[in-house]
């Protein structure tokens, strides 16, 4: 997967300002959770964690191939996976 610089660069989040303090990943995870539960009521989902990991994964994976410029193996490492593995998720979403 090759991505053009830039565009690259005009997708990359900027970091926060050093002086404002930003909420955790954690943070934005649970307020999601909290309102999707709220959101479901009295229904019962019996998937909700597979539908959280494919909530993140996709965007992580494309996040993390940005950042790197489509080198898999700098992804891959970064995540902590192995590199085909990371072929077979890029793949399974369509990346």
């Amino acid at each position: 997967m090759h991505l053009e610089s830039s565009s690259v660069k005009s997708l990359r989040a900027e970091p926060a300002p050093a002086t404002h303090s930003q909420p955790a990943l954690r943070d934005y995870v649970a307020k999601a959770v909290r309102r999707y539960l709220h959101d479901l009521g009295e229904c019962d989902s019996h998937e909700l964690y597979d539908i959280v990991l494919r909530e993140i994964e996709k965007p992580l994976l494309n996040e993390v191939m940005r950042h790197y410029d489509g080198n898999q193996s700098r992804a891959a490492a970064t995540l902590g996976i192995n590199r085909a593995t990371l072929r077979k998720k890029l793949r399974q979403y369509g990346i």
